[in-house]
Formats: structure tokens, C-alpha cells, sequence
């Protein structure tokens, strides 16, 4: 193909197309595609001459199209709440490490802890037709949970737990985790209980359930401070600074993020509070950093690996036409102690 019939080709379709390559390695485009989809049925000679072309010209083949007639698209769905210093990066890095190993591809989204968002996002997804869709959390009855539902695509909802998920589940209780580091506090000998948290549902349920075991200990109600959607240092640190003006006689924090746990352990440090003697404070997550920060961090793990490999796997199953022998997983948690509590 010489120079002026790309430039035309380019300018009348706005990119290099099949008929281009199929013209330049001077085979038929039902031949090109053939060489480009299924390698193994052409004579090793064409497939070079194909993939010279295809070198040449920079083309990239239109995977939509191709997923539209085989009715696979190769392409899973991802909607997470964030991926800023997150609790759920593990989960992706596990999650698109598995579907690329075996030639599939991951589309992410970040709905930032809200709803709405969440729905537009989902409507922008069923749309695309992916081979399936990963979800952080449980869809709540309403619009996206029924769109789901209709759309037949493989669905797995995660870092929950629910007896009517919409497909596949692979989570974990959060009301138990309240619940275990409320009695791991009351065991180390703690009697006034503070609580920083951001404001979703996961972190709600946790916090009933912590007041709840205290309650039934015969203690105070735990104070507690609401940072609304602002997961930071900074708004640890203020949270904790509320804590110690309010609540000065509290002698453990839970905090509903390791983040926000760094800002309150950073915020009693500033004050000259020693941590653990005086008050411990506590974190959700564990994140890479916190194992090596001083004083390390005592948190609640998540085997967020665990849970990315087998969603992946899961998808990967239903869209291949393989049956799921358990679709509903409970992949508990620990409490990692460290320094802090």
C-alpha cells in the first residue's frame, strides 16, 4: 500500500482497517482476519506476511466486533469505591493479574462510595456487554441490582456477604468483624472505646456491631465521629483530636480505614499521648504500610488476593459455559496484632 492510498484510507475511515492489512499482505480479508483471530488454521508463511502487515500499518483489531459475533467479548467489568492508597488494591492487582493471564481483559471503574454514581457507571457497563461484572460490596434493591439481574451477564458481588446475591458472592461478614475487634479490645483490658469512621454501609454495620458488644460488656456507648466521605490522614488526625477533647478519657480507637487509623495514631503523637499505653488505636485493611510504620499498626486483614483470583476465576467460568460448584464464598478475616493495640 503506498503512502498516499494510507493517507486516503485513514481520512475516509479514520483509521487503518482489515481491508488495508488484507491489501498490503495481498491476501483476502476473510484471509487477514483468519490469520489475526486464529493463527493455528494458516500456513506459517501467510501469518507472516499478515503480521508484517499488521506491523506496518499499526492496526489494532476490533475485539467488540469480534466478541459480538462469537458473543464473547473478552472483557470483565470492574466497579470499585476507590483505588487511592486502598484497601481493595489488592483485590484488583489480583483480579487483572488472573484475567490477563488468561487473555482477558479488565475495565475499571471508580464510583468514590456513592450510589448514584455506582448506577451510572453500571448503566455504562451492561451497555458495553462485557463477559462479566465484578462488584465491590452488595448491590442494595433498586435500579442497577434489577438491571443486573435482567442482563443475564455473570455477575460477582464481593467484601460482603449476603444469602441473596444477585449471582456469585465472595466476601466476608462485617457485622462479625465489629464484633471480633470489640471482644480483641475488651480482652486486652480496654473500658473506654472511641470509633472514627467514613460514612458507607460496610463501616455501619461494623460500627453496631462494635457498640453492640460493648453494650453487652456493661460499658459506656463508644464516641464516635463520623470523617462523612473524607478518608484521609487529615481527617484522622482531626477526628482524633475530637476524640481527645471529647472523650479524653477513651483508651481505644477503631478506626473503619488503616488511613484513617495512621491520622489518628499521627494526631496522638502530636499530643504527646503514648500509643498503646494510654490509648490504643486500631485499623481495617492492612494495607502494605502499615506492618512497617512505628509504632506498626494492629488491623483487621482481608485476604484481598483471595478474593480477586477466584472472582476472576468464577467470571472466567460462567463466560467459558463452565458451571460454579460454589457460588457463595465466606473468606473470613484475621486481627493482625502489632505495636498499636
Amino acid at each position: 500500500m503506498s503512502e498516499n492510498e494510507s493517507k486516503r484510507s485513514r481520512r475516509s475511515s479514520g483509521a487503518i482497517t482489515l481491508h488495508d492489512v488484507a491489501r498490503l499482505a495481498g491476501v483476502s480479508p476473510i484471509t487477514a482476519s483468519r490469520a489475526i483471530n486464529k493463527p493455528e488454521q494458516v500456513s506459517p508463511e501467510l501469518l507472516k506476511r499478515v503480521e508484517e502487515a499488521v506491523a506496518r500499518t499499526g492496526y489494532v483489531p476490533n475485539r467488540m466486533a469480534g466478541g459480538l459475533a462469537s458473543s464473547r467479548s473478552k472483557l470483565i467489568a470492574a466497579v470499585v469505591p476507590s483505588t487511592v492508597i486502598s484497601v481493595f488494591n489488592e483485590t484488583i492487582e489480583a483480579l487483572n493479574n488472573t484475567l490477563f493471564d488468561a487473555g482477558y481483559q479488565l475495565m475499571l471503574g471508580q464510583s468514590a462510595y456513592s450510589a448514584d454514581r455506582e448506577e451510572l457507571l453500571l448503566d455504562s457497563v451492561i451497555g458495553r456487554r462485557p463477559d462479566g461484572i465484578f462488584l465491590t460490596g452488595v448491590m442494595q434493591p433498586g435500579k442497577g441490582r434489577t438491571r443486573l439481574m435482567a442482563s443475564g451477564i455473570p455477575v460477582v458481588e464481593t467484601w460482603d456477604l449476603t444469602p441473596t446475591p444477585i449471582d456469585m458472592l465472595i466476601g466476608f461478614s462485617h457485622t462479625d468483624i465489629g464484633l471480633a475487634v470489640a471482644k480483641y479490645l475488651l480482652g486486652k483490658g480496654r473500658k473506654q472505646f472511641a470509633i472514627i469512621r467514613a460514612e458507607d454501609e460496610r463501616a455501619d454495620r461494623r460500627t453496631l456491631a462494635f457498640k453492640a458488644a460493648v453494650t453487652e460488656a456493661g460499658l459506656p456507648d463508644p464516641y464516635v465521629v463520623n470523617v462523612g466521605d473524607q478518608r484521609s490522614i487529615r481527617s484522622g488526625r482531626d477526628a482524633m483530636a475530637k476524640i481527645l477533647k471529647h472523650a479524653p478519657r477513651s483508651d481505644a480507637v477503631f478506626c473503619s480505614s488503616d488511613l484513617l487509623a495512621l491520622g489518628a495514631l499521627t494526631e496522638a503523637r502530636s499530643q504527646k499521648i503514648d500509643v498503646p499505653k494510654q490509648i490504643a488505636v486500631m485499623g481495617f485493611g492492612d494495607v502494605p504500610f502499615v506492618a512497617d510504620m512505628l509504632p506498626s499498626l494492629t488491623t483487621v486483614r482481608i485476604n484481598g488476593g483471595k478474593i480477586g483470583q477466584l472472582a476472576a476465576q468464577y467470571l472466567m467460568d460462567r463466560a467459558e459455559g463452565r458451571e460454579v460448584s460454589e457460588p457463595i464464598v465466606n473468606v473470613g478475616f484475621s486481627i493482625i496484632e502489632r505495636d498499636t493495640a
